[in-house]
């Protein structure tokens, strides 16, 4: 169960819905976005403010002085050595800083206690000064969204424009839907479509959000950017526009150090973005953190990449590689993620882009033969989410918070399946992709699934038409897909295992799920099949593509400068002579990193970013901002 206390939010990415996407000709409008824009703008710093920190023991106020003292657009820089640090390092509404040190290698943050950070505890923190929703947002700053409602618009009407002014943040939210007419159905009511209670995202009741900010005002027409994303904004559910009255803290930069959580145990977080925008993590390890290694709470456009994470303090529900609260188009790429529970967590988020992530031996020892899939949707408003290129056990949609809608699965490799879950053999909850009740309008497009051997059931599903199910029938965890139950396991037990007292299982989700040129290793074929497209919905259908050709990419314009020598793209039915199943994977930038770098005596690998990715990405030319897609 996750509840927490609200702030208010941040600047938003500038992304603009357009046609012409990559995934066009494959993907409907309706079910997709312009996920190009995700991520912060990187900014290489080559000013340093003061003299470089030598490594010391004590608190942190030697570093939180630096960063407090420094100039916009400039560098605090942390000697190579160990520091000892018995607080945590804050960015205190301090914007356009960056805090590099020597290399993950070189330099070292050991926390034995962290900093406040609004709450819930960091061993670095960077966050704004503003409170709410939780505390309360006045009148003034609450106003009615009464037109302009379709999905790609970047104009809308408001009740009240006196208060605004271009560059304003709003968040924009509706009602949740009180009962489920079989379509996009946004609920977190305990027991009926989240089997705990609400994650505590957002206003009260109003689980759908988006993120944006104001380019012009004319009258009660407000212009904003991004365009909107989902196409069931409507009268009904009463949408609104809330905004803070300050701007969040933006800019910030931590770079090439590495960061030890192992003996901080009261703060939930290592690195912690709360009320952030346009903030970024590169060339990191992080060790043993205790929730998360990175939490990105009610902020947007933050990048994490190009990163190690190891480990955490408990290895449990709660212990997650990075994970995003509130917001939207951050962009989590190129990272390493060992022996975590899961890798990537998203609770109330849209418009993220997870791409190109390495995820090995999740670890999960509260249950020893438990295996716990790499990403995870976790919550209501989990919505226009993108997946890409990521290599790790498994994806899974969960039904703990509420509902989720319209995410995109392209040119993954999920086995299904690892070699040790927390000692024991592997035997529960290995599925490549789990899509539990109320997951509707999901896109699977290209991906390699399941391991050779292990599997043998395709699809393990709940409706009336064939093959799915009206009864479970034990196939679940060897199968490629289970979709639609209500229970842990491809179970449909109300009360139990997983299921909610009143929950039932949803034919609606495998109905309304696209797949198009996966390869598996239970049919042992890349299938283009027609039957497994939506086109007779009476919402959101898909059109059966017209090509069985697929881009490289529905993010990034092309092959990124840190990818290497690795083939591009790496993952998918059009790939051959590869390492993975039927040939169609091989080995993305991440997971060449880990099996080619050292691990010491504890199996933590020996890590620089820059021996890894040889700088691209990492170290751009000096005085060169680079755009990050």
């Amino acid at each position: 169960m996750k509840s927490k206390y609200l702030l208010f939010p941040l600047l938003l990415v500038s992304a603009i819905y357009a046609q012409g996407q990559a995934w066009s000709g494959i993907l409907a409008p309706s079910r997709s976005i312009n996920w190009s824009s995700a991520g912060a703008t990187i900014t290489n710093r080559t000013t340093q403010c003061g003299t470089t920190i030598a490594p010391y023991s004590g608190t942190a106020a030697t570093i939180n002085n630096a960063i407090a003292a420094c100039a916009a657009n400039q560098y605090v820089l942390l000697g190579p050595g160990t520091f000892n640090l018995s607080n945590g390092i804050i960015f205190n509404n301090q914007s356009n800083v960056t805090l590099r040190g020597a290399g993950a290698d070189q330099t070292f943050l050991v926390f034995k206690g962290d900093n406040i950070c609004g709450g819930l505890g960091g061993d670095v923190c960077v966050i704004s000064n503003n409170n709410g929703p939780g505390s309360g947002i006045p009148s003034s700053q609450i106003a009615n969204w009464t037109a302009n409602y379709s999905a790609g618009s970047t104009q809308i009407t408001l009740s009240n424009t006196k208060a605004l002014a271009v560059g304003t943040l709003l968040v924009l939210d509706q009602l949740d839907d009180a009962s489920d007419n079989g379509t996009v159905y946004e609920c977190q009511v305990t027991n009926v479509c989240g089997n705990d209670i609400p994650s505590g995202a957002g206003r009260t009741g109003r689980g759908q959000e988006q993120y944006v900010q104001v380019t012009g005002i004319s009258g009660n027409t407000v212009t904003i950017s991004p365009g909107i994303y989902m196409p069931n904004w409507r009268p009904s559910q009463n949408p609104q526009a809330w905004w803070a009255g300050t701007a969040p803290v933006s800019g910030v930069g931590i770079e090439s150090l590495s960061v030890d959580h192992s003996a901080s145990t009261n703060g939930h977080y290592g690195i912690f973005f709360d009320n952030a925008y346009n903030c970024w993590v590169k060339g990191v390890r992080s060790l043993n953190s205790n929730w998360a290694h990175v939490e990105i709470y009610q902020s947007a456009r933050i990048t994490v990449r190009d990163s190690y994470f190891y480990g955490s303090q408990n290895a449990a529900e709660d212990s997650y590689g990075i994970e995003t609260y509130m917001g939207g188009d951050n962009l989590i790429e190129n990272n390493i993620f060992q022996m975590i529970v899961s890798a990537t967590n998203h609770s109330t988020t849209s418009g993220d882009v997870v791409g190109y992530n390495y995820t090995v031996n999740d670890y999960y020892k509260i249950s020893p033969g438990w295996m716990m899939p790499a990403h995870w949707e976790h919550a209501i408003g989990d919505e226009m989410l993108l997946y890409e290129g990521n290599i790790g056990p498994g994806y899974i949609a969960d039904n703990v918070h509420g509902t989720h809608n319209f995410n995109t699965l392209f040119r993954n490799s999920f086995a299904g399946w690892q070699s040790s879950c927390a000692g024991q053999p592997c035997l529960q909850q290995t599925i490549g992709v789990h899509l539990y009740t109320h997951s509707r309008y999901f896109n699977v497009i290209g991906n390699v699934l399941g391991t050779p051997g292990y599997h043998t059931n395709y699809t393990d599903c709940y409706g009336s038409s064939s093959p799915c199910l009206s009864k479970p029938d034990g196939n679940g965890d060897v199968s490629i897909y289970t979709l639609g139950w209500c229970g842990n396991e491809g179970t449909n037990s109300p009360g139990k295992d997983g299921c909610g007292g009143a929950m039932v299982a949803d034919a609606n989700t495998p109905n309304t799920l696209m797949r198009w040129g996966n390869y598996d290793t239970v049919t042992n074929s890349v299938r283009f099949v027609a039957s497994e497209v939506p086109t007779g919905l009476s919402q959101f259908s898909n059109p059966v593509p017209g090509s069985q050709s697929l881009p490289t990419s529905f993010y990034q314009p092309a092959k990124p400068s840190w990818w290497g020598s690795t083939p591009w793209p790496a993952i998918g039915p059009d790939v051959s002579g590869g390492s993975g199943p039927g040939g169609h994977a091989y080995d993305i930038p991440a997971a060449v990193c880990y099996k080619s770098l050292p691990p010491d005596k504890n199996g933590i690998l020996t890590f620089n970013a820059n021996t890894c990715y040889g700088g691209g990405g990492l170290q751009p030319p000096t005085g060169l901002t680079v755009t990050v897609h």
